[in-house]
């Protein structure tokens, strides 16, 4: 067979499916559970071990400290969403972008086991940063993998 005939006949063959989805999904549905549960289970015990004493394993912050430092993580996550849609679109793309976040989020979260104090602010800017590469190119490789136009894209 010629090169036309090749490129012919893999745009006529059906597209890989999963349960009647791209293959890709799989990986990023993971991908997005993995990152989800990471973010908001740390959300729930990051205030708690900040206001802990250092004698529980804590930091021993007050409340008032606690709270700003969470609020900016929190707010960080957001904001930093922007500046990874545009990392992605002008620097990495959207695949590397994922990647790069992923990478972040997990050496983030690391360096918060380490329990160093120094080590965990870091960490924290760490993974707001990954999670602002990770969070809006994934739901946009998602997007990509329908047809424009196609029922189940905005669906």
């Amino acid at each position: 067979m010629n090169q036309v005939a090749d490129a012919t006949a893999a745009a006529a063959a059906p597209a890989r499916t999963l349960f009647g989805q791209p293959r890709g999904l799989a990986t990023l549905f993971l991908t997005e559970m993995w990152e989800r549960f990471t973010y908001y289970g740390m959300r729930g015990v990051l205030i708690l071990f900040m206001v802990a004493a250092v004698s529980q394993g804590g930091l021993g912050l007050d409340d008032k400290t606690a709270s700003a430092i969470y609020g900016m993580y929190i707010g960080g996550t957001y904001l930093f969403g922007l500046l990874g849609g545009w990392i992605a679109d002008r620097l990495l793309g959207a695949q590397r972008a994922v990647v790069a976040g992923g990478v972040l989020i997990a050496g983030g979260n690391l360096m918060l086991a380490l329990g160093s104090t120094d080590v965990f602010f870091l960490g924290l800017l760490v993974i707001t940063i990954g999670v602002g590469l990770l969070k809006p190119n994934a739901s946009a490789m998602v997007a990509a993998l329908y047809p424009e136009g196609g029922s189940r894209r905005d669906a």
